[in-house]
């Protein structure tokens, strides 16, 4: 039998251990993005939206993504600082999910992360008006060639609305593929973004 398959997870104490020995799994065995997440976010009336992001950092502080803080994430994380996140990695038939309050991360951490970003996209970063209508691609092209030769020398610095955000949890639940749809789910929960998580095991 498959050792990830029949591996019992449930003496597991702390949630981001057991996250991080997860993903360590994932970037051996997924083919594209490891690091891929469905994020999950709500409009001020609690109309929900989702789209596919990459985790770029986690902690036991939370999970961190970046993003144009004026795109309809960042314009939904404004009036609501709620979200929920998935990870899918089908090659390991796990998946986890988490959900909870929503904070920027520090100035410095924004810009540590954009400095460490391909030169074109830091360009991209400044020429995309993201989830905004666009009249046609050659508009986005010609955006990327004014910035491009606007910070044709030195460093492209960040923009002010491109920053990070940090998902800090109060749920992270663990999902195995088991035979018959008897599947292990394993929950931590606690009360507050810093306060001590409690485990259960959930029926499939």
């Amino acid at each position: 039998m498959d050792p990830l398959r029949s591996r019992d997870f449930s003496d597991a104490e702390a949630p981001f251990d057991l996250f991080r020995d997860w993903m360590a799994e994932a970037e051996r065995s997924e083919v594209n993005d490891p690091n891929g997440m469905a994020l999950a976010t709500a409009d001020a009336d609690g109309l929900p939206d989702v789209r596919m992001v990459l985790l770029k950092g986690f902690d036991e502080n939370g999970f961190v993504f970046y993003t144009n803080a004026e795109s309809a994430k960042g314009r939904q994380l404004a009036a609501n600082r709620q979200a929920a996140l998935l990870f899918h990695w089908k090659s390991l038939r796990r998946q986890v999910r988490a959900r909870g309050a929503v904070e920027e991360v520090t100035d410095a951490e924004s810009d540590a992360y954009f400095a460490s970003r391909p030169r074109d996209s830091r360009i991209g970063a400044w020429a995309s008006q993201q989830s905004r209508p666009l009249e046609s691609r050659f508009a986005l092209e010609k955006a990327v060639a004014k910035f491009a030769a606007r910070y044709a020398v030195g460093e492209v610095p960040r923009p002010a609305y491109w920053r990070g955000f940090r998902i800090r949890p109060i749920q992270i639940e663990f999902w195995h593929d088991r035979p018959f749809r008897l599947h292990d789910r394993i929950v931590f929960r606690r009360d507050a973004a810093t306060g001590p998580w409690r485990k259960e095991r959930l029926y499939p």
